[in-house]
């Protein structure tokens, strides 16, 4: 069955009997054709069959649909019906291909964070007056004894840098490092219980999470595929952890595409990278958040380097920060740039640090360890035990350790175990949300 372009039925033209008669059958057909009466047939147009074969015009079976026999009377005309669907067919497949166009142009602004199918680099301010807004917030009057201190201000330039789910934001910001006088990039997080008012009058615990590797441009904490802040949140949900408002800095002021890291310390004739981490970083969620006055909120986590830094950190200012999570890390500062600064190195040596603190007994400090058993580095396990074994759980210095079977070398190693141990170690002896 042949149809026309439009998707009308072709059919062939009605060539009327003489007046007063009636048209007579064409062979093959020796007498009227059987079928059903006048206008009852089925017809053409949607559906219908051939003319001169019984069925005739219209929508299909039924009284009045449409001419019948080839001797029913009077020449057929299409009907209307038919083309008019066809068009609104038309136009519903052309709003449909333009809503899916828009659709995928959508997607597609989004993924590449094309206002306005993003919030990305939107202002973020927790709570704190914008940037340039007047005012830090240290104004606040808060009783003298409180254990809670606010903001400080100036309130930093913070963008978003990402929406979870939750709806909460990972926003940066780019830090001029005061004490250091190193500049780069510093993001941050809070838990939506920051910004509930059960805890408007509360500090938080501040953990300042250090990347492994380069550290440099960017800090793969932030990632969605490590879940470190949506952890958090579940942790404190199961009563593991402490709701942390996380710091997450650049580890490093430049790429270690020749193998050159800076150890997280202030080397001689190099930008200080340990104070950048220890006093700016610190300074800078000070003014902008309500945290916790005394070192019992505040701590570090990082991997690899980032574990050393951190460990090395609360090992040298025990006044300051009280815990750290340190997994897979190096032991003793092995940076390429120590060469020829041996004093400076020794005074940035946890196993050197760790021996000054038991010697003065205290104050108290808590490492949890974590390693993979299948960590690239196969002395990362055994100096690790040593370590231990010669340091920790005497005096001051309080150590745990999880071995993560068939663990590799890697954050997607260590943030799931976090919860499975370390951070119920540190969050145990931490404070927070105080007021």
């Amino acid at each position: 069955m042949s149809y026309a372009p439009d998707g009308q039925q072709q059919y062939q033209p009605y060539r009327p009997a003489p007046e007063g008669q009636y048209r007579q059958p064409q062979p093959p057909y020796d007498g009227p054709p059987p079928g059903p009466p006048y206008g009852q047939g089925q017809g053409y147009g949607q559906g219908g069959q051939g003319y001169g074969q019984g069925p005739g015009y219209g929508q299909g079976p039924g009284p009045d649909q449409g001419y019948g026999h080839e001797y029913d009377y009077g020449p057929p005309q299409p009907p209307e019906e038919p083309r008019r669907r066809s068009r609104g067919k038309r136009w519903l497949i052309a709003g449909v291909a333009v809503l899916g166009l828009a659709g995928i142009a959508a997607g597609v602004m989004y993924h590449f964070e094309i206002p306005p199918f993003t919030d990305k680099g939107s202002a973020v301010s927790f709570g704190q007056p914008a940037a340039g807004g007047g005012g830090g917030g240290g104004a606040a009057k808060q009783a003298p004894n409180s254990k809670m201190l606010m903001p400080t201000g100036p309130a930093a330039d913070f963008k978003n840098a990402q929406t979870l789910a939750d709806g909460t934001h990972i926003a940066v910001t780019t830090l001029d490092g005061k004490k250091s006088g190193f500049k780069g990039k510093v993001w941050v997080w809070a838990p939506k219980e920051y910004n509930d008012p059960k805890f408007a009058k509360s500090g938080f615990p501040v953990l300042i999470a250090l990347p492994g590797g380069a550290g440099y441009p960017n800090n793969y904490w932030m990632g969605t595929d490590l879940g470190l802040q949506s952890s958090i949140s579940k942790w404190y949900s199961e009563g593991k952890s402490k709701p942390f408002i996380l710091a997450m800095p650049v580890l490093n002021p430049g790429p270690d595409d020749k193998g050159v890291y800076w150890d997280g310390s202030d080397i001689p004739g190099q930008p200080k990278m340990g104070t950048w981490l220890t006093e700016d970083v610190p300074d800078l969620m000070k003014a902008n958040f309500r945290t916790i006055k005394s070192r019992d909120g505040w701590a570090f986590m990082g991997s690899s380097t980032g574990g050393f830094a951190g460990m090395k950190a609360v090992l040298k200012h025990p006044d300051r920060f009280k815990a750290v999570i340190a997994s897979g890390p190096d032991i003793v500062p092995d940076s390429s740039l120590w060469k020829g600064h041996d004093k400076e190195k020794a005074e940035n040596n946890p196993e050197l640090l760790a021996k000054d603190l038991i010697d003065k007994k205290g104050p108290d400090v808590y490492i949890a360890f974590q390693v993979g058993d299948s960590e690239s580095n196969k002395r990362t396990l055994p100096d690790v035990q040593k370590f231990i074994a010669t340091y920790g759980n005497k005096g001051p210095v309080h150590t745990s350790l999880k071995i993560i079977p068939g663990g590799k070398h890697n954050a997607k190693t260590y943030v799931p175990n976090m919860g499975e141990g370390p951070i119920e170690f540190i969050s145990k002896v931490m404070e927070g949300p105080v007021e």
